[in-house]
């Protein structure tokens, strides 16, 4: 234990880190390495791998990202600031490099092989862009000369060309949902509301009549019609786990779930543990959200309160999404569920999100005691 009579980075960090935060964190990664021995071997069994092939290489991954997370949370917002923008510029640039010289999954080139493993750029763009756009929006709110909320406006432009170019719908969709709620807590116009609402549904209308897949999704969805074999085995599996599961390594229907390891691991959890326990999984991810909203609903600095706001948001969407596919709730997305779903570019990219968070959420005495003496002073009226 950490006296608080210490000094130090690691003293103050231990003292002022939110620990909700750090334990829901850990647990929905604990949650992740246990499901990846329940949900993962029959995967790498289908391509003739090792069985546990999948479970060491998440344990690989682990590894990394619980340490990025870590030493992200020792950062001042400042350095937040500054990290974002840099981890923004590469992973934009990476973007546009996996177009040309990519690796073509699927029809989208959305990866960049580096020897033995395969970076999404992607994924490490959606946190740095929430924390560019909170500090565009930030410098707007103080002041409004400053053409903050264009300059977001245009990156996000950016943003949503490069998803769209690789295709990756559900990633654009993402990132829109979590930019209109951080424009809309900075205070959007209702012009620009009707105007972007409007936009994105024609965006929707387009993607719909001019990428195949994309239609192809949604009549599958909308119909029943086609080849929907992993939502209806998904659906199985989670009809068989009933509310208490078949039990650890009981299942089978996970066996035949192409997928089982990262889109579809929420439904392998419900036919091995039950309903109740994926309950208790989205109520881990409520309490994030909530609680980052809560942090945000009080917070003074204008930066701080649309990044954090932006990054729970992020986190809560993309796990809505997950868990929607997996419930037959939303077309597929190929979307994983943060820090449970097997992957290395998205678990180092969602523990660089919750690092944010961390920093971000930290006590500071020294601002504290700033507000304190300017409230003594008359500057500033105190807190409600």
């Amino acid at each position: 234990m950490v006296s608080r009579a210490e000094r130090g980075a690691l003293a103050d960090w231990f003292w002022t880190i939110d620990r909700f935060f750090l334990a829901a964190f850990i647990l929905l990664m604990g949650l992740g390495f246990m499901l990846s021995f329940a949900a993962s071997p029959p995967v790498a069994e289908r391509l003739g791998l090792d069985s546990f092939h999948f479970v060491k290489r998440h344990a690989v991954f682990l590894l990394p990202a619980i340490a990025v997370m870590f030493g992200i949370s020792f950062m001042s917002p400042r350095q937040v600031r500054r990290a974002a923008m840099i981890l923004l510029v590469i992973s934009l640039a990476a973007m546009v490099l996996a177009l040309f010289f990519g690796v073509e999954v699927k029809g989208s080139r959305r990866w960049i092989s580096i020897g033995s493993f395969s970076i999404q750029p992607s994924e490490f763009m959606k946190p740095a862009f929430v924390i560019i756009c909170a500090w565009l929006f930030a410098e707007h709110a103080r002041q409004p000369e400053i053409p903050g909320n264009l300059f977001a406006i245009i990156l996000f432009g950016i943003v949503a060309a490069l998803l769209v170019a690789q295709p990756d719908l559900g990633q654009t969709i993402l990132t829109a949902a979590v930019w209109g709620g951080m424009f809309f807590m900075a205070g959007m116009p209702w012009l620009w509301i009707i105007v972007l609402g409007g936009a994105a549904v024609g965006g929707l209308l387009t993607a719909y009549t001019f990428l195949p897949h994309v239609a192809g999704r949604i009549d599958k969805f909308m119909t029943g019609e086609g080849d929907t074999f992993q939502m209806d085995t998904a659906r199985e599996a989670i009809i068989r786990g009933d509310w208490f599961g078949q039990g650890p390594g009981e299942g089978t229907v996970k066996r035949i779930i192409p997928d089982s390891h990262t889109d579809f691991i929420f439904s392998v959890a419900a036919e091995e543990f039950g309903i109740l326990f994926c309950m208790v999984i989205v109520m881990i991810f409520a309490f994030v959200v909530m609680r980052g909203l809560n942090h945000a609903f009080k917070e003074r600095n204008d930066f701080t309160r649309f990044a954090v706001a932006g990054l729970v948001l992020q986190l809560g969407t993309q796990s809505m999404i997950n868990i929607g596919v997996n419930l037959e709730l939303l077309p597929a997305k190929g979307m994983t569920l943060p820090l449970i779903s097997y992957g290395g570019s998205s678990m180092i990219a969602i523990c660089v999100t919750a690092g944010f968070i961390l920093a971000l959420t930290r006590h500071r005495p020294e601002k504290r005691a700033s507000e304190r003496s300017l409230f003594r002073g008359g500057i500033v009226a105190p807190a409600e």
